[in-house]
């Protein structure tokens, strides 16, 4: 299995939809542009959201274990996904890379 790179690329924020619809919540997402996480093969990476990792989790197992090229071209790297979490307010997007380096055995 190999390690995977997720690399948030961008955040999005609809205030206009936030004021709409949403609830006040104290502690909505504190994920950065540039900030980078190790998958370890299929395990979350500490620090990333349960909701993102639910979304792409099926990618990086995939890309993980040699998966590649995804919806017959959609990427220009084969061995890669741009994938968003489901929140609607506040859409992050992610780049997942597979890496050459193995995961860590336990």
């Amino acid at each position: 299995m190999r390690k995977c790179r997720i690399t948030v690329m961008r955040k999005a924020h609809y205030q206009d939809l936030i004021d709409r619809y949403e609830n006040p919540i104290e502690h909505p997402c504190d994920l950065r542009e540039g900030q980078v996480f190790f998958a370890n093969g299929w395990r979350r990476p500490e620090g990333l959201c349960l909701s993102a990792w639910e979304t792409m989790s099926p990618f990086v197992l995939a890309l993980s274990h040699g998966g590649e090229d995804f919806y017959d071209g959609w990427m220009k790297n084969k061995r890669s996904a741009m994938l968003s979490c489901n929140d609607g307010f506040r859409p992050v997007s992610f780049l997942i890379e597979a890496l050459e380096e193995e995961s860590d055995k336990e």
